[in-house]
């Protein structure tokens, strides 16, 4: 089930509001370009502005909008526990496949506080995808802590974010666990040492050619594989001129698929960003 490309997918807003009329859209947009699964309430999702009573909403609506059709990993994740097992206990209660809780932030526990935050989260019955991504939290996982909580059985996935393949390559070697690339750039080189697909930025824009990606990796094509990554490699790096979403949403802006609305602390891009951003876009006739 954890395989392939899955979309970090971004919250629509409307005059401050979540757009729902978008976001079905959108989820519709993924699904009819072969997106494997969809994540919402991500860091893509600006899940740290959105209240629970939203993320709630957003998770609730994408899993209805897509009635079984792909995979929701639905984002639920809180640097407290108690809050990351009441979000996840309602993912679970609505019919979301899989939860993904990000590393506790702020708090920054020791490896075995990491360890019990996820052993107890796993107690809830529905799977698990860690996520590790220090630039936002302000701390890693080790490698070995990955390992033991691979033991747990309803921890099934990582996703990595970590932009390090030395990382990849040390909890495979630790241990038989799925690993999906946190960084588009990434994706082939993280699935060349033993991952297992990608959950992306990119893919808001780009869902085929993602998805073409992972297949062709995972059906043995890796010139075709290596041909894609080539071809996004520069798009990939755009996405990420400012804090994301912030390029993502603006690319979409530009290309008249979203209104670009950020939710503050978040903004609009700086000028100079911009026209970079635009340049990008019209290399691949966006």
């Amino acid at each position: 089930m954890f395989q392939g490309s899955f979309v970090a997918l971004i919250t629509p807003f409307k005059d401050g509001e979540i757009d729902e009329e978008k976001l079905r859209e959108l989820v519709e947009f993924q699904i009819e370009n072969r997106t494997n699964g969809i994540l919402p309430c991500g860091c893509t999702g600006e899940a740290a502005t959105l209240t629970h009573e939203e993320q709630k909403r957003i998770i609730k609506i994408v899993v209805e909008t897509v009635n079984k059709r792909v995979s929701v990993l639905a984002g639920t994740g809180s640097n407290s526990t108690a809050e990351a097992c009441n979000l996840t206990k309602y993912a679970k209660e609505i019919g979301a496949d899989a939860a993904l809780i990000i590393t506790p932030y702020y708090n920054k526990p020791t490896p075995e506080g990491q360890f019990r935050h996820y052993a107890k989260l796993s107690e809830i019955g529905i799977p698990i995808i860690l996520y590790n991504v220090p630039s936002r939290t302000g701390i890693s996982m080790l490698p070995e802590t990955v390992a033991r909580l691979s033991k747990i059985e309803n921890i099934v996935a990582i996703k990595e974010a970590s932009g390090s393949l030395e990382q990849t390559s040390k909890i495979l070697s630790l241990c038989d666990f799925t690993v999906l690339s946190g960084d588009d750039s990434l994706t082939l080189p993280i699935m060349s040492v033993g991952g297992k697909g990608v959950v992306s930025v990119a893919a808001n824009i780009v869902p085929a050619e993602v998805a073409q990606l992972t297949s062709a990796f995972l059906s043995g094509d890796f010139q075709k594989a290596k041909e894609v990554h080539y071809k996004l490699l520069s798009l990939c790096k755009a996405m990420f001129i400012e804090t994301n979403p912030i390029p993502l949403k603006t690319a979409m802006k530009l290309m008249g698929r979203l209104n670009g609305e950020l939710r503050l602390p978040l903004c609009e891009m700086q000028p100079n960003n911009q026209e970079r951003l635009k340049r990008v876009l019209e290399k691949y006739n966006l």
